[in-house]
């Protein structure tokens, strides 16, 4: 674990052996409202805690799947209310025009409820998903629908993960660590491209 993280760390925990299911699922709505609390800390303690039986195996997964929607729900509404109208006022800025709000607008009515539920299962993406989201105006009631059944699976497979490895549940959080640098540098090439396309086009 790296000094730096380790008080985040001591801090999620120690909130979660305290409170229990509604620990997990305050941290969780947190980290999906886009506030970076590592789900791959919070869900896999959680499943250490299962396998020392202070907390129950479904009991802990809904907690961090109704928590991860909620704190989704808060993103959507930040999109919605909040960065749409900001997009159209300073988007020009960053070549973001209303063709570009079209365009998302249609690839959301298209392939929205697939968007949300696959990068519900994808480090980092998962986290921030619901911004663009709601910027682009997706329908709330599916978006809450694929948002909750995308992030089942997750909370399923890291709580049973963390069950199986027990005291050693930290081990999983460097493995997760990898993909984030990877993912993350993927964005920042994403961005690159998109920034220089938009201005070899001016």
């Amino acid at each position: 674990m790296s000094s730096l993280l380790a008080p985040l760390f001591e801090f999620i925990t120690s909130a979660i052996a305290s409170f229990g299911y509604p620990g997990i699922a305050v941290a969780m709505a947190l980290e999906s409202a886009c506030i970076p609390l590592p789900s791959e800390v919070i869900l896999p303690f959680g499943g250490y805690l299962v396998s020392t039986g202070s907390l129950g195996f479904w009991g802990t997964v809904l907690a961090g799947t109704i928590g991860g929607t909620i704190g989704s729900i808060v993103a959507y509404f930040v999109g919605l209310r909040g960065g749409r109208p900001f997009l159209r006022k300073y988007g020009h800025y960053v070549f973001f025009s209303e063709k570009e709000f079209a365009v998302a607008e249609k690839w959301f009515n298209r392939y929205g409820e697939a968007t949300v539920f696959f990068t519900r299962l994808m480090p980092v993406i998962r986290t921030f998903i619901s911004l663009p989201a709601g910027i682009a105006a997706m329908p709330f009631g599916r978006f809450v629908v694929y948002t909750f059944l995308g992030s089942l699976p997750w909370s399923i497979l890291l709580v049973f993960v963390g069950r199986q490895l027990g005291a050693n549940w930290e081990a999983l959080s460097p493995i997760f660590h990898r993909f984030d640098l990877i993912i993350v540098a993927g964005l920042i090439l994403l961005v690159f491209f998109y920034w220089r396309r938009h201005r070899s086009r001016r």
